[in-house]
């Protein structure tokens, strides 16, 4: 008779950059994932993935997966690669950095960002080994720093409402995000409130699938968020729709706000804006009016010239009106903040391997640049080296042709950890066979929710596959570092990531999550900031005020005559930035890289719906199909990204069109200003 098959299920969690940071149960039998679920008990997953982490299984198990170690053979970028021992890949690798090492440390860069967000296989053995060698610090800023650093300079705190709160609101404003698709779990929170009566706005240039379902859409122009922020203010200062109380008792610099507001009456916030008076007068009624209203932000928004102003503005909002004294008002961007001091970041991360050495810096969002520049005394020394993990920069990174140009260099030597030949490991001297979230332990905090989750391994590493920590820890062995905190395994850095007295450890190895103990109106009596209040004049920041894009009608006028259209570049549906790309499953349901565009811009450059179509600026070309649709407002192309370059028609993709320049706040990328014209190919 044949044995009956084993089978169990494993807590896990959602490694990958959204919000939601579900909790999955894992179904294995006899050592193999059947399938990935969410799990019912916990609050917010609610039983329920999206459509891309539900079939996490077919990712870990494809046929493409890197599973030995890989030396490159060919040029660079040709993806040409023999497989190699871990002995001979590890020892060639430690020869290569300790030789760099010995002329300048700061000559060897990490890259990484948020691939996985677990507290081991992201930031911890590798943030330990960096430190150690004295490598460049790497300032990761791709996705949300203006946002982050905006709301942390207002509220002293990156932080808001429980997303679970949201069910009683009676008017949420979806702001900058396309929820169904990057925020499955709010949106079906505010599906709850929905059919409680509360109205749903969306705020977003796209005609989004979100969007779509809301009761009202205002489809503004990509960057004038702010000016809308500050004629919702107008108007309530007009119909004196204001919590007086709670502006004395909780904002430091009201006076200096409301001047700057009174500056901005809708009439001219709709020139900006491309809306109507209307609407910007029907949305502050109802703002103004309705208890409780919320506001869900995301990071949509944040990626232009002014993104961190325009953050500071909207936080300010729920100060006006004094919406934060109820649970179910004020704003949500981030919940990261909650997390800090119940993660042990110094017990994690080493610091103090730095002895005293103050590494340079290199932000992530200048890549490009940087792999190109020369050593210089204001620069210092070239980079020779670069370390990739939880990340594929040449597919992500703004400004795409350089970023190719600099990892073309035959004199740099770059090692990337991955699961797939990735645009970024086609350039690769060494890639590294890394774990999928199934086949290792992590820890993992959240920023749209306030729940800490323990991610056990539900299978054993396939092929000679290791973990992130595993391969830097194998690293550190190679280089000589004897310090005793590079024996610690990943088991032992997953249970020791969060502080005993801060998060609840038996509940964690119970259910795999545990509640933080946060206060449900958290701002209902004030901000954790110095003086207790929300901030409006920051020191170094001033009052925040409405920045236009770099690139637009009104602060570049012949550039915007010769490139009228403003470009942004949203994930696919099915995408998540690069991840998920080569999932044949969701690539099939996107089908090929597309371009939507209005039936007006269409019609005016001769561009019938499916046809190949050129979309170009100074910095590049990118070919790809038109979708003629009033997805896309008029003077709006949608680049919907972010492909693979390989996968392209002409072997680019959205990225070759952006541009390195930062944000107002937060050093962070300006992807969404940018302007572009079209043409049929």
């Amino acid at each position: 008779m044949n044995a009956a098959p084993e089978t169990r299920v494993v807590h896990a969690a959602c490694p990958h950059d959204c919000p939601d940071t579900c909790a999955m149960l894992v179904t294995v039998e006899n050592g193999r994932a059947l399938r990935v679920q969410g799990d019912p008990e916990h609050p917010t997953t609610n039983g329920a993935l999206c459509t891309k982490v539900s079939r996490y299984p077919e990712r870990t198990y494809h046929p493409e997966r890197v599973l030995t170690p890989l030396k490159r053979v060919g040029p660079k970028g040709r993806g040409e690669f023999v497989p190699v021992s871990w002995d001979e890949a590890l020892d060639t690798i430690a020869a290569r950095l300790k030789a760099i090492a010995a002329r300048d440390p700061e000559a060897i860069l990490p890259y990484s960002y948020a691939g996985t967000m677990g507290l081991v296989q992201g930031e911890s053995m590798a943030a330990r080994f960096f430190n150690r060698l004295g490598a460049s610090r790497l300032d990761r800023t791709i996705c949300a720093s203006a946002g982050s650093e905006a709301l942390l300079a207002t509220y002293g705190i990156k932080a808001g409402m429980h997303v679970e709160h949201f069910a009683e609101s009676r008017l949420i404003l979806i702001w900058g995000s396309n929820s169904i698709t990057s925020n499955l779990h709010f949106w079906t929170i505010a599906q709850v409130a929905k059919r409680q009566g509360a109205k749903l706005v969306c705020i977003d240039p796209r005609r989004t699938e979100t969007a779509e379902k809301c009761h009202e859409h205002l489809a503004l122009r990509p960057g004038s968020d702010g000016a809308l922020a500050l004629a919702l203010m107008h108007e309530l200062i007009a119909h004196d729709w204001l919590d007086a109380d709670y502006l004395e008792r909780y904002v430091d610099g009201w006076p200096a706000l409301r001047e700057r507001a009174l500056q901005w009456p809708a009439e001219r916030a709709a020139a900006v804006c491309g809306l109507t008076v209307e609407q910007i007068r029907g949305l502050a009624r109802d703002y103004g009016t309705t208890k409780p209203a919320a506001i869900r932000l995301n990071y949509g928004m944040q990626r232009v010239h002014g993104g961190g102003n325009a953050v500071r503005l909207i936080a300010l909002l729920p100060c006006l009106t004094g919406a934060w004294r109820h649970r179910a008002g004020g704003l949500l961007l981030s919940a990261s903040g909650w997390f800090a001091g119940r993660r042990d970041d110094a017990w994690l991360q080493r610091p103090d391997l730095l002895a005293g050495r103050q590494p340079r810096t290199i932000n992530m969002s200048t890549i490009g640049d940087d792999l190109l520049r020369e050593a210089s005394p204001g620069f210092g020394p070239r980079i020779e080296a670069l370390v990739v993990y939880n990340s594929n920069p040449v597919a992500v990174a703004p400004e795409s042709r350089k970023v190719v140009a600099g990892f073309a260099r035959e004199d740099l030597f770059a090692v990337v950890l991955e699961h797939f030949l990735t645009d970024t490991a086609d350039h690769a001297d060494f890639v590294l066979p890394a774990t999928t979230q199934l086949e290792h332990w992590d820890a993992h905090t959240a920023y749209g929710h306030t729940y800490a989750l323990l991610n056990k391994p539900a299978i054993e590493p396939l092929g000679q596959a290791r973990s992130n920590a595993a391969i830097f820890r194998a690293l550190a062995g190679r280089m000589g570092f004897d310090d005793p905190c590079f024996a610690d395994d990943d088991e032992t850095l997953a249970r020791r990531a969060f502080l005993a007295d801060r998060v609840d450890l038996d509940s964690l190895e119970r259910r795999g999550w545990a509640r933080l103990d946060v206060a449900e109106a958290p701002f209902a009596n004030g901000f954790p900031t110095p003086s207790g209040k929300a901030v409006v004049d920051v020191p170094g920041l001033g009052v925040p005020d409405h920045v236009p894009n770099y690139e637009c009608a009104e602060t570049t006028p012949e550039l915007a005559a010769r490139f009228p259209l403003a470009m942004i570049s949203p994930p696919a549906r099915h995408f998540l930035n690069s991840t998920f790309v080569n999932v044949m499953s969701l690539r099939a349901v996107e089908g090929e890289p597309l371009l939507e565009i209005h039936p007006d811009d269409a019609a005016a450059r001769g561009i019938a719906d499916g046809t190949e179509v050129r979309v170009f600026n100074e910095r590049g070309e990118y070919r790809c199909a038109a979708a003629v649709s009033t997805r896309a407002r008029p003077g709006v192309v949608v680049g919907l990204g972010v492909w693979w370059r390989k996968l392209g028609r002409d072997g680019t993709n959205v990225n070759e069109l952006t541009h390195q320049r930062l944000t107002d706040i937060g050093r962070a990328p300006s992807f969404y200003d940018c302007l572009v014209e079209v043409a049929a190919a």
